[in-house]
């Protein structure tokens, strides 16, 4: 059967060392994972992990020139390590998630924040401040079978050669393996998958000719263009 007009391009990240592409699936994010990063958008406690999700077309694979999105007048940069999936399923115990781990990126979960802080005030989903058009910049995906599962090492971005987040991975509330686990008790993980681990402080504005850097130690790095 016929379709109605050509089907949307399957969305997919080199892999690092290899002749190799990784299809994307679904993008998931995980909400305030750093406590500093939680602190600084109003939260004072250690929250259970909460999701929401970016269209897996708004990628920006390798990163280089994205454009600063309408309906905004405060777009910002939080710096993130990237889980990519393997394997998947469902209620996956915290033991064995690690073993659904096929590689990890550097991303960048660009937030039109007044959108989403209006969104939060209402109760409405946060769809419009975070799931936009190139909302996504990502790094080619790191094998763990090359770099393993990064731990106790650095995560940080600059803007303009100004350095604005810098951190430890150490410091997310909620590691990766309990991250995949968690999120597996509410759907059903495929590989292809994709998981923002969220953030730490120092998050902030950015405009139109600012260039961001940004990368996780033993992972990769990452450069974009606002224009």
């Amino acid at each position: 059967m016929n379709h109605v007009f050509p089907p949307a391009a399957q969305v997919v990240l080199h892999v690092a060392g290899r002749e190799a592409l990784f299809p994307v699936r679904r993008v998931y994010c995980v909400g305030r994972n750093y406590a500093d990063h939680a602190a600084e958008m109003g939260a004072d406690t250690r929250e259970p992990p909460f999701f929401f999700s970016k269209p897996a077309d708004a990628l920006v694979p390798g990163g280089g020139d994205v454009t600063y999105p309408p309906m905004t007048s405060n777009l910002q940069h939080e710096v993130e390590l990237v889980v990519a999936l393997g394997k998947g399923g469902s209620s996956i115990p915290a033991d064995q998630a690690l073993e659904c781990v096929f590689g990890y990126a550097v991303g960048f979960d660009l937030t039109r924040r007044d959108l989403q802080s209006r969104a939060k005030d209402k109760g409405h989903p946060w769809d419009m401040g975070k799931g936009f058009d190139q909302s996504g910049p990502i790094s080619d995906i790191q094998p763990v079978a090359v770099v393993g599962h990064p731990g106790k090492v650095a995560i940080w971005l600059k803007v303009n050669g100004e350095l604005r987040q810098s951190g430890e991975l150490a410091q997310m509330s909620w590691k990766v393996a309990e991250v995949i686990a968690n999120l597996s008790t509410y759907v059903c993980l495929a590989p292809g998958d994709l998981i923002f681990t969220g953030t730490p402080a120092g998050v902030s504005t950015v405009v139109r000719g600012d260039v961001l850097e940004g990368g996780v130690e033993g992972v990769g790095e990452l450069t974009v263009r606002i224009v």
